[in-house]
């Protein structure tokens, strides 16, 4: 069993999401009630680049989609990884080439043979952690339905 806590580090987490711009997520979805669309979408409104990677499509959330990592034409600051986990050390090895800063794997994508090889490779590795909860857990803008209202109350609209 993978002690996880070393891949959950808050400092870490709030470094890797403060200091990123551009987030290649593996495994983005389409469709929109997948949580990697959500996620995706979520990121896009906080003011992140996001780059789908998904060789089934050809645009998301109105971005270009790329096949792989290796195919993505601009710097990646972080990859964001909605894969199985076996499908992690080949996604590790890629964004080591490419020189992301940080290798993402959401909630259940957990492989200490991927999580090996990007550190090995001096990409910092948060592992069973969802980027959404964590971005809105450290910057401040958790809401019932994740997204930042503008309001600041405790009744719903609505409900007054």
């Amino acid at each position: 069993m993978t002690d996880l806590t070393r891949y959950q580090d808050p400092l870490a987490i709030q470094r890797v999401l403060n200091t990123a711009r551009t987030i290649a997520v593996v495994g983005l979805s389409n469709n929109e009630l997948r949580a990697s669309y959500f996620v995706g979408y979520y990121l896009k409104r906080h003011g992140y680049r996001v780059i789908p990677v998904n060789p089934r499509a050809k645009e998301i959330l109105g971005e270009t989609s790329y096949p792989s990592l290796l195919e993505v034409p601009e710097k990646v600051d972080i990859v964001n990884v909605f894969r199985a986990p076996d499908a992690l050390p080949e996604i590790a090895r890629q964004a080591v080439r490419i020189g992301a800063d940080a290798l993402w794997c959401q909630f259940g994508v957990i492989n200490e043979e991927g999580a090996r090889t990007a550190e090995d490779g001096g990409v910092t590795v948060v592992m069973d952690r969802c980027i959404k909860v964590e971005h809105a857990r450290y910057v401040g803008r958790m809401h019932w339905l994740g997204f930042n209202t503008q309001r600041i109350t405790s009744v719903r609209a609505g409900l007054q």
